[in-house]
């Protein structure tokens, strides 16, 4: 049985997408960027951006009974790959050994011309979640 993982806000609903999906004891989280409750960019450069988007994908694992600590895949998207290190010191501030397996890509754009990161992830379900079973 496939379980829709809402937060809120949901940024996603009116683009008929999810913000995560549980299935068995995985969860599916979709791309998670800069973006703050407004559904705005966050001010702040690479940085801030980066951190509001691992804030927005904590906040989608939780509501789906997981955590950063039980995500076993992540894929970061940076427009600029210039950004390299920057992206491994949020992976250091944000996970702990033992460290997800993770793909860096650069790309050309995201949805919104000012975002510069979008992170998805595949994580384990260790507690009951709080989606919308469908």
């Amino acid at each position: 049985m496939l379980e829709r993982i809402i937060t809120q806000p949901d940024p996603y609903e009116p683009y008929l997408l999810s913000q995560g999906i549980r299935f068995g004891d995985l969860l599916f989280i979709s791309g998670q960027a800069g973006a703050g409750d407004d559904g705005r960019i966050v001010d702040g450069g690479f940085i801030a951006q980066g951190e509001q988007a691992f804030a927005n994908l904590q906040r989608a694992l939780e509501a789906g009974g997981s955590s950063l600590r039980d995500v076993i895949k992540v894929t970061i998207f940076v427009t600029d790959m210039g950004y390299f290190q920057d992206v491994v010191a949020l992976r250091r501030q944000f996970f702990s050994a033992p460290y997800p397996a993770d793909t860096i890509a650069e790309i050309k754009a995201l949805y919104d011309p000012r975002a510069m990161i979008e992170i998805e992830a595949i994580a384990a379900v260790r507690q009951q979640g709080g989606g919308d079973a469908r």
